[in-house]
């Protein structure tokens, strides 16, 4: 804890009560972080009382579903949009810098990132541009700390087994355009994307993908916030990630 953190605790406590951060607080104790499911052991930090879920229901949660339903109905245009933007605009593709390592086989069109929207994608991407911005961004129900961006995986390509940094976010998946033979597999259990339908997981867990088919595989990745957590929770985990990155000279 540092003083600047300290300060921001204080004043999430004074304006919504002294227990409101308890789970926060807990999951920063010394020695926590011990009891948790043997396929979280790689992520960094578990809020505890969330339940150790790996596969959720996309449409099993009323903050998140107006969100799914307007992806989905729309996966169409969107779809027709990034087989534009593939195909005419690859500028603004980039290699998907994962906190763990770069990959030239995964491309990634950002729309939002750093705490806002990325307005350079909104010409190329302008459905799913709006479509997150009113119902993700303008709602509160995405994470600030994290982003979403169109996710390419190209022929062949995996993403090797690997646990996320925290369990208080969760990943949702719109399937864009699958291929056949395409897969990802969460705590073990391998599931496959169903094209202009949404998927939902907790990436604390040990998860992968591969890209087995013979043409790109693209879903649109948000990272929304865990639906079990609080307001105040909230307000104070993106306190502590903010300090931890100013303190790593990331911020």
């Amino acid at each position: 804890m540092t003083p600047e953190l300290d300060y921001a605790f204080e004043v999430i406590r004074a304006q919504y009560g002294a227990d409101s951060i308890v789970r926060v607080e807990e999951m920063l104790a010394v020695g926590a972080g011990g009891d948790r499911h043997p396929l979280q052991k790689g992520a960094k930090w578990i809020l505890p009382g969330l339940p150790a879920v790996p596969w959720h229901d996309p449409y099993g949660y009323s903050e998140f579903l107006p969100f799914v339903k307007e992806m989905e109905a729309h996966h169409p245009a969107i779809k027709e949009e990034l087989a534009t933007a593939w195909s005419e605009r690859q500028d603004s593709f980039s290699d998907y810098e994962h906190y763990l390592t770069r990959q030239q086989n995964w491309q990634a069109l950002h729309l939002y990132r750093d705490g806002g929207m990325v307005e350079s994608s909104a010409a190329s991407m302008p459905t799913a541009y709006r479509v997150l911005r009113e119902f993700a961004v303008d709602t509160d129900i995405i994470c600030p700390l994290l982003e979403s961006h169109f996710s390419t995986l190209l022929p062949g390509a995996t993403v090797a087994p690997h646990c996320d940094l925290w369990n208080f976010s969760i990943n949702l998946h719109l399937a864009v355009d699958i291929p056949d033979g395409c897969e990802i597999a969460v705590a073990g259990e391998t599931r496959g994307w169903d094209e202009g339908h949404c998927l939902l997981f907790d990436y604390s867990f040990e998860h992968e993908a591969r890209n087995g088919g013979i043409r790109p595989r693209t879903c649109l990745l948000v990272d929304l916030w865990h639906p079990e957590t609080t307001k105040p929770e909230r307000a104070a985990l993106v306190a502590l990630i903010t300090e931890v990155r100013r303190l790593m000279g990331q911020a």
